[in-house]
């Protein structure tokens, strides 16, 4: 029997890759996982009481783009965080980002362009559910570096014209995951006219948002507004997550314009899973709340000023701009990032992933090959912990 070609060169996902890489050794000390984006900050309180009240709505289909009140709150969120004031009609609820910026690729992005196989951008090292959405829609994935030298962002200015008319869709993470970098508001003014100019989609994943280490990071709907882009040109995608600590609960949100919105929509129609109705409840109650959000963001800034004390000198600074991981690149006596997490686990039992398990080679080079990506979302003491035995294993 066959299979899909399509999907033949997808490398093993990060987390299976890491067990067979760790697992046959033993740790070399109390195990502290320190791998998976996952938060473990408290959930908020209102979650049980309100899942209770309205348990009744498991026994109903749910309303397929998000209840009108889900819609609402998510609107005036927007309207609070970013001063931009979105009709209901350009939003819809989701199960989690990971379902958006795949389903909204197969929504929007055309066959071809200009009648060649179309190309999206995406930066290196990804989140990989752009890869798989570039292949879902018969696209060339194009990956950009995204290193020290460019800032940890992608420079998509910086690609051959051939190629960037050929784009639909450019993916952008800001706080970037893995590497924690802020997207300057002209930086993306810059995307955005870029966009325009060859004719693509800019898809802006801003799950890391609220995690934040000086100051919030600029939102795309803000720089989209003030600098009058086509809101046709832009999608922006939001979680409650890690904003509030409901990874399980999947449910976010893409924003985008009037005419995008409407494919989307129908897409979902036919082939979506809307959240379940009690989900729509708890996620209206979160949108609508900040003091959650503003006690976990304190945890995080704590969390920052740590790791920089922890590494103070062996570095000057290592917490991110936002996010909640270290970018940590592996000195060159020991090796790689690969090298590096199976030395820390079979030393320390401190579990990491090499970076290389979230990036691809690309022109001969893996920019994930020298780092480590380590997760802040341990309880403080145990995070601590972990962060003093790999600095002593790897900077000692």
């Amino acid at each position: 029997m066959a299979f899909p070609e399509r999907f033949s060169n997808l490398p093993e996902y990060a987390f299976p890759r890491l067990r067979k890489l760790l697992d046959a050794h033993a740790p070399g000390g109390e195990a502290i996982a320190m791998t998976i984006g996952e938060p473990r900050h408290p959930m908020p309180d209102f979650v049980g009481p309100i899942l209770a009240a309205n348990l009744a709505g498991f026994g109903v289909y749910p309303p397929n783009d998000g209840t009108p009140e889900l819609l609402a709150a998510i609107s005036a969120w927007v309207q609070r965080r970013y001063g931009v004031e979105l009709a209901e009609n350009r939003i819809m609820a989701l199960n989690g980002t990971r379902e958006g910026l795949f389903n909204t690729a197969i929504a929007v992005a055309p066959e071809t362009k200009r009648g060649k196989r179309p190309v999206i951008l995406m930066p290196n090292p990804f989140y990989q559910v752009y890869a798989v959405a570039a292949l879902t829609v018969g696209a060339d994935p194009v990956y950009v570096p995204a290193t020290a030298e460019t800032g940890f962002l992608p420079d998509y200015e910086s690609l051959p014209p051939d190629v960037l008319d050929r784009v639909t869709v450019a993916y952008i993470c800001s706080p970037a995951n893995p590497q924690g970098a802020v997207a300057p508001a002209d930086y993306l003014a810059r995307l955005l006219a870029l966009a325009e100019k060859h004719d693509f989609r800019l898809f802006v994943d801003e799950c890391y948002s609220e995690i934040w280490r000086d100051a919030p990071p600029p939102g795309a709907l803000t720089v989209a507004q003030a600098t009058g882009a086509d809101p046709e040109r832009l999608a922006v995608f939001h979680s409650l997550s890690k904003r509030s600590n409901l990874p399980g609960l999947r449910s976010g949100f893409v924003a985008t314009g009037a005419q995008s919105m409407a494919r989307i929509r129908q897409l979902r129609s036919f082939a979506g899973a809307p959240l379940p109705l009690p989900i729509q409840r708890v996620s209206e109650a979160a949108w609508r709340d900040e003091a959650h959000v503003e006690a976990s963001l304190a945890l995080y800034q704590a969390k920052f000023a740590m790791a920089d004390q922890v590494f103070a000198e062996r570095h000057n600074r290592v917490s991110p701009e936002g996010g909640f991981f270290l970018w940590l690149p592996v000195p060159p006596a020991i090796g790689d990032g690969e090298v590096a997490a199976l030395k820390l686990w079979r030393d320390t039992g401190v579990r990491v992933l090499p970076g290389a398990y979230l990036s691809r080679d690309a022109d001969g080079q893996n920019p994930g090959r020298h780092y480590i990506r380590v997760a802040l979302v341990a309880p403080q003491d145990e995070l601590q912990r972990g962060l003093i035995r790999l600095r002593d294993c790897l900077y000692g």
